[in-house]
């Protein structure tokens, strides 16, 4: 049988509260695999199935009889193959509103939340900035925001909310009171959330979340080991082996990001508020822009020649929400410099931080893991 492992690892932490859907906490392991092997497939048919999983035809249709009555798989049009003798094949799939998840990402300027439904579709995307270091609470448009997003549910989908992921940045780089003090405060942010919202909330690094949100809803579905990275504020990394994510003993992060760019436009006096707006391609920064992507290749070329030296991995993930041709680009050139490695751009939009959040309740509570 395959190992049909996703990339999202557990939450770090995960509210003690079910809702909804609340059978699924005690889903069966031949449950979770048939879901995440539908979640990879878009349409599967019956013998596919048993081919990929070794589950016997009764087995089979047992199962997916229970996870339609709930509402989770839908069956597709009968397709009825030359040649074939007997009855249509009728594939099976996801119903995208079999669940909905919420998914929250704290940034670096600011926060965005997302609603998704059961393969990763965005149904509500807000982008609010980020409350001062100076103010002792959440600014109030927070959970105001949230409860907008569950207000775009689809009617009688209410109770199919299977939870709200919530990603949050590395604090190990600040140092004493500061490092507590943001961690009494995120540890304050999921209390808020679960109190007023009343639905189970799943946390984890946002680094670590967007990873698995590619692996489960984007161009890393396909994929078993990849070298991921993010570029943010800063570029992170994540190796990814046989669907899981490792980020070694700490998580590393590199200073040439679009951070890094933003302080050298400023520097010419140049605008840089469409660095950070999701909804907008990026200007001709001409020659600055050039050497910030000559140090991003540089950057990405090393690490891969450095991993590459220890383990056989041949495809490397680039997920942002810069603009995608940046990121296309960007991963041409890393191919010409990294002979033997494949260079793919990130697809989650608007936010992959965001949906990557999301996907962290429907890990946890449908899939392998």
């Amino acid at each position: 049988m395959p190992d049909m492992r996703f990339a999202p690892p557990n939450p770090l932490r995960i509210a003690d509260r079910a809702t909804g859907l609340n059978s699924v906490s005690v889903r069966s392991y031949n449950e979770r695999l048939l879901l995440s092997l539908l979640l990879q497939n878009d349409g599967i048919t019956r013998l596919e199935i048993g081919e990929k999983t070794g589950l016997s035809a009764q087995t089979i249709s047992v199962l997916l009889r229970s996870l339609e009555q709930e509402g989770l798989v839908s069956k597709g049009k009968a397709l009825r193959e030359q040649g074939r003798v007997g009855p249509p094949t009728i594939p099976v799939a996801l119903n995208p509103e079999g669940a909905y998840s919420v998914g929250i990402c704290i940034g670096h300027k600011n926060t965005e939340i997302v609603l998704v439904n059961f393969v990763g579709e965005v149904g509500f995307h807000a982008t609010l900035p980020n409350p001062s270091p100076s103010q002792n609470s959440n600014h109030p448009e927070f959970l105001e925001t949230i409860q907008k997003a569950i207000a775009m549910l689809p009617k009688g989908t209410y109770d199919r909310l299977a939870g709200v992921g919530l990603a949050l940045p590395e604090s190990g780089s600040l140092v004493g009171g500061e490092e507590q003090a943001i961690e009494q405060k995120y540890a304050a942010l999921q209390h808020e959330i679960e109190s007023e919202i009343g639905f189970p909330v799943f946390v984890q690094n946002d680094i670590t979340a967007t990873a698995g949100g590619e692996s489960m809803f984007g161009v890393a579905k396909p994929l078993t080991d990849y070298l991921f990275f993010y570029l943010g504020a800063e570029l992170h990394t994540r190796l990814v082996l046989n669907h899981q994510i490792y980020n070694g003993n700490s998580a590393l992060s590199f200073d040439v990001g679009i951070l890094n760019l933003e302080q050298a436009l400023q520097q010419q006096g140049m605008p840089t508020d469409p660095l950070w707006d999701r909804s907008s391609n990026w200007p001709d920064y001409g020659q600055t822009q050039k050497i910030w992507e000559q140090a991003l290749i540089e950057r990405l070329t090393n690490s891969c020649l450095a991993l590459t030296q220890f383990v056989e991995v041949d495809t490397v993930v680039l997920s942002s929400y810069a603009p995608r041709d940046i990121c296309r680009t960007v991963c041409s050139i890393l191919e010409q410099s990294v002979p033997g490695i494949t260079a793919i751009a990130g697809n989650l939009n608007p936010s992959p931080k965001a949906v990557g959040a999301a996907s962290l309740p429907f890990n946890s509570r449908f899939m392998v893991n």
